[in-house]
């Protein structure tokens, strides 16, 4: 290695990435069903939010930083999911930082 450069986790998990950046690990071992993206569909929608199911690649808590992959929309985003990616990424890396991480 010798670089100094971090090397990104082949870490994948499945996100609800909200419009706002927040996020929720659907899940890691598995793909989730129709039926798990369809209720959780449902219950954003229930609350008023939108977003999308995304992949994260890489650890969100170490390592390089990691990367979010657009699977699909759930409900009606009024953002793009870029700017909540972004968010997201920020949000990630700020609470690196502020945890010596």
């Amino acid at each position: 290695m010798g670089t100094g450069a971090r090397q990104r986790s082949d870490e994948r998990r499945w996100i609800i990435l909200g419009e706002d950046g927040r996020y929720i690990t659907l899940g890691r071992a598995s793909d989730p069903s129709e039926q798990e993206i369809s209720e959780t569909e449902t219950a954003l929608l229930a609350r008023g939010l939108s977003g999308w199911l995304a992949v994260m690649q890489g650890n969100p808590y170490v390592g390089a930083k990691p990367r979010l992959m657009q699977v699909r929309a759930l409900g009606e985003a009024k953002t793009a999911f870029d700017d909540a990616a972004h968010a997201c990424i920020s949000a990630i890396m700020a609470a690196r930082k502020a945890t010596g991480g």
